[in-house]
């Protein structure tokens, strides 16, 4: 079973800048598809961006742009670079893997933008 810890988050001014992590406790780049999602208060939780063991990506409209999803195969870990944030962006974002029947997600990690 794979665990997802996800870290980064934290208060920002809006056009601010923050990196997530996710560090999955093995291998994840040959099968999984590895994405984050949030989840803002009141709102189900959506998909932000995520990146397919062929490197290919995909990012929420809202997105485009601005974030970036990238992976550390020899870390085993996945970033999401956040540039010129926004309040909207304020929101719980979870690391997020999924394998044919597995669809595993890590604890969450808050980020708030705000002045």
């Amino acid at each position: 079973q794979v665990q997802l810890v996800e870290s980064g988050g934290g208060l920002v001014q809006p056009g601010g800048s923050l990196r997530l992590s996710c560090a999955a406790s093995r291998s994840i780049s040959s099968s999984f598809i590895m994405g984050w999602y949030r989840q803002a208060p009141g709102k189900q939780r959506e998909l932000v961006a995520e990146i397919t063991p062929g490197d290919s990506t995909n990012y929420a409209d809202s997105v485009k742009g601005r974030f970036t999803i990238s992976i550390d195969n020899a870390k085993n870990t996945v970033y999401l670079q956040m540039n010129n944030l926004k309040p909207e962006d304020t929101a719980v974002y979870y690391c997020n893997a999924r394998f044919s029947l597995l669809n595993l997600w890590g604890q969450g990690t808050q980020v708030t933008v705000s002045s």
